[in-house]
């Protein structure tokens, strides 16, 4: 009998000791992590009712801001540019929280970030705000381009700085207004929400980087890089001239964009973006093609932005496939079948061509201030990977330059400005197809790098190819871009 009252005991003992243990280092240890958790109903309670920095693009456009209110809530949230950043900065909502950019620096805009209290201790004891002010490293001008270019088309933009991953531009279509979420009568709040949910074109989705699609030919950039790379081709190398590519393992082939014939050195291919070309290269590179696209970032975890909600995993062909799936393997090097890549991806290939092989961390802001307007934190450019060695990336710069030139990306050429690009038209089953195009410029000293994409070829359906539909809008946001830059 004692010895099971002694074991009940013990027992109580240790789960006493446990539950201590765990407030001490709830208490001590998490507590401000707790305390502006976003997800905190108490915390959130608490920012809703208190001043909050506003938030403005690199260009110095005010995008959110706070104004006070006589009701029970004593501030409103607002949205002066509508639904031309409510995918990057989201939105503060009574009912369903923050999103965006108001999410991932909600401490800094309402002054409990450490560096802010730091800088402003003086303020801290006196009562007064010390509020952050989080500037974007997106440009409203880009922002613009990038709206007017799609023209109302589903699809996405996405520039970045090539040196530094900063985000210049990033803009889905369809688009919303976050100014009625932001609204304090919930139920109105509700019933936008409702409506969002049910359009059948999802506009609160970002498209950006939470949607894949297949790549098509902008994906030779990743297949050329890895052929040049691991010694399986050289540009001057020569492939049949072929109007298209039996795939083993079937009795299909792999035809050429239009029934065409070609083939020649694989920069000439890749000029004119030949199939059978890049299907080839795909069977040769084998396994090595699945464990190479792990360099660019597919079938990895992505990069850590600082965007809210995450930036979705971009998938190819998986390792130890080849040997049973060899045609997905051929498919895969032209950017389809196993590949699925978001837009803000394919951004990134591009700009890793341009800086030289280095694949940088994409992020959306730039600094916190305080409320005098000092700078109080930078985000500071990092290497995500080395997708390729510095020379391949010349060659591939060559390559790509070519097609703006001469190839089928023309109608991207910006005048006085050499602009390195890659055509894509994406098939898509039982419809048209997607247009792709990706850029960076100046060729001889990267600043920019773009990607677009239009779903399903706009307004010109099965017509579509990705030299007329996305070059033009990627010329138009890099033109926008090349004109803010200082002479």
């Amino acid at each position: 009998m004692n010895r099971g009252i002694r074991r009940v005991g013990t027992g109580i003992l240790v789960l006493f000791l446990a539950i201590v243990g765990q407030l001490t280092y709830l208490q001590v240890f998490r507590s401000n992590d707790l305390k502006n958790n976003p997800n905190n109903v108490r915390a959130f309670i608490r920012d809703i009712n208190r001043p909050r920095g506003p938030i403005i693009t690199a260009d110095g456009a005010i995008v959110a801001d706070s104004k006070p209110t006589k009701g029970e809530l004593k501030q409103q949230r607002e949205y002066p540019l509508g639904s031309l950043f409510s995918h990057v900065v989201g939105y503060q909502s009574i009912v369903y929280g923050t999103t965006g950019v108001e999410r991932t620096y909600n401490n800094s805009l309402v002054g409990s970030d450490v560096q802010l209290s730091l800088k402003n201790l003086g303020q801290l004891l006196n009562g007064q705000s010390r509020v952050g002010t989080v500037v974007l490293t997106l440009s409203k001008a880009a922002q613009q381009a990038a709206h007017d270019g799609l023209a109302g088309k589903r699809g996405s933009v996405v520039a970045l700085n090539v040196k530094t991953g900063g985000v210049v531009a990033m803009y889905s279509e369809p688009s919303f207004d976050p100014n009625p979420l932001a609204n304090h009568n919930s139920n109105n709040v509700q019933k936008v929400q409702q409506a969002l949910l049910a359009a059948p074109d999802n506009p609160e989705l970002p498209r950006a980087w939470r949607e894949r699609y297949p790549a098509g030919s902008t994906f030779k950039v990743v297949t050329t890089s890895l052929a040049l790379d691991d010694g399986i081709a050289t540009p001057d190398r020569v492939f049949p001239t072929l109007r298209e590519l039996p795939l083993p393992q079937t009795n299909n082939t792999l035809q050429n964009f239009g029934g065409e014939i070609c083939g020649g050195t694989l920069e000439q291919s890749f000029t004119v973006s030949c199939n059978t070309t890049f299907g080839a290269l795909g069977l040769e590179l084998g396994e090595q093609l699945a464990s190479g696209v792990e360099r660019f970032g597919l079938n990895v975890a992505p990069p850590p932005a600082d965007i809210s909600p995450s930036v979705i995993r971009s998938l190819g062909p998986t390792r130890g496939t080849f040997k049973d799936n060899q045609p997905v393997f051929a498919q895969a090097a032209i950017g389809q079948n196993a590949i699925e890549v978001t837009p803000l991806e394919m951004a990134m290939i591009a700009a890793s061509v341009g800086n030289g092989g280095k694949m940088m961390v994409p992020h959306v802001v730039s600094e916190v201030r305080d409320a005098q307007n000092r700078t109080v934190r930078r985000i500071p450019p990092q290497v995500w990977r080395q997708a390729m060695t510095p020379a391949t990336a010349t060659t591939v710069t060559r390559f790509m330059v070519n097609v703006v030139d001469h190839g089928t990306g023309t109608a991207a050429q910006i005048p006085g400005v050499v602009v390195a690009g890659k055509t894509g038209t994406a098939q898509v089953q039982g419809k048209a197809p997607h247009a792709w195009f990706v850029a960076f410029a100046p060729a001889a000293n990267p600043q920019y790098a773009v990607a677009v994409l239009v779903e399903n070829g706009g307004n010109l359906g099965s017509d579509a190819t990705g030299g007329r539909v996305a070059a033009p809008i990627a010329a138009q946001v890099l033109r926008v871009l090349l004109a803010q830059q200082p002479q």
